[in-house]
């Protein structure tokens, strides 16, 4: 099986849409923009096979069309998307337990349900690649030290959301579809001053956006290090939350909810 390459490439001023390819044929996911991809697939000369969707957002979807309509006649590609949102053009819509299996690149996915930025909003997980490497595709659910924002779902379902992505195994690459590390870092601190890991990350990841390096992928045991949002649970950061907020933080769903707001007005 040949190795895969897995590519985020940028669009709008902050967003990744990701290619994994074999070095013939391609994946894309969440392509909300359609001249990037084209551009990167001409340069290395890669076929898209499949469009992954996560989500309804524009900036995930937007390109869609136009990448369809670059095909040629008669040309087919699957576009696959969450069954609980309303996209155009999805030829398969999934569910929580679904599987994508995608002939080339050689590809299985799991399909799982992570609403809370969106209401139907999905995540694709590949249990291993030809490395035995275990990949996850989350779109806006979860970032590099932060989460997304809730615009249609509650933070339970949210906080639920993150616990699945966070049962994924520790050495699963995170692929997230924003570039907002620096400052979610920066709101992760806040939360929790004293954590090292997250001071050791402040410094790694200012060093590769000074160099305009990606900060992704991530990885699920990172996460579970250094970001405040799936560390809801831990002492210093509820006290913390108590004091910054004046507010009682009875468990983790009200810790949660405080950080996300505060997170929402933060500067």
């Amino acid at each position: 099986m040949n190795a895969l390459e897995y590519v985020p490439v940028p669009a709008f001023e902050d967003n990744y849409i990701w290619l994994v390819s074999d070095g013939h044929d391609a994946v894309a996911v969440d392509p909300g923009e359609a001249a990037p991809v084209r551009a990167y697939l001409a340069k290395r000369g890669w076929r898209l096979s499949a469009i992954l969707l996560t989500h309804h957002h524009q900036d995930h979807v937007g390109g869609v069309a136009d990448l369809l309509n670059g095909l040629g006649e008669g040309a087919k590609l699957p576009v696959y998307g969450p069954a609980g949102e309303s996209i155009a053009h999805l030829t398969r819509r999934l569910k929580q337990g679904d599987r994508v299996t995608i002939a080339s690149p050689a590809l299985e996915f799991s399909v799982l349900d992570v609403p809370g930025h969106t209401s139907g909003h999905i995540a694709y997980f590949q249990a291993a690649d030809p490395a035995g490497t275990p990949h996850v595709f989350c779109g806006d659910t979860l970032f590099a030290c932060g989460c997304g924002r809730l615009f249609e779902g509650t933070p339970a379902q949210m906080l639920d959301s993150l616990d699945s992505l966070s049962a994924l195994p520790g050495d699963t690459h995170v692929h997230c579809a924003h570039e907002y590390t620096l400052s979610n870092i920066r709101f992760a601190l806040a939360c929790e001053p004293d954590n090292a890991a997250l001071q050791a990350w402040r410094d790694k990841a200012s060093a590769l956006r000074e160099r305009g390096v990606p900060t992704l992928p991530t990885t699920i045991a990172h996460e579970q290090a250094v970001n405040p949002f799936l560390r809801s649970d831990v002492a210093a950061i509820q006290a913390t939350l108590s004091a910054q907020l004046h507010e009682a933080v009875p468990d983790r769903l009200a810790a949660f909810t405080l950080m996300r707001e505060w997170k929402n007005r933060f500067r």
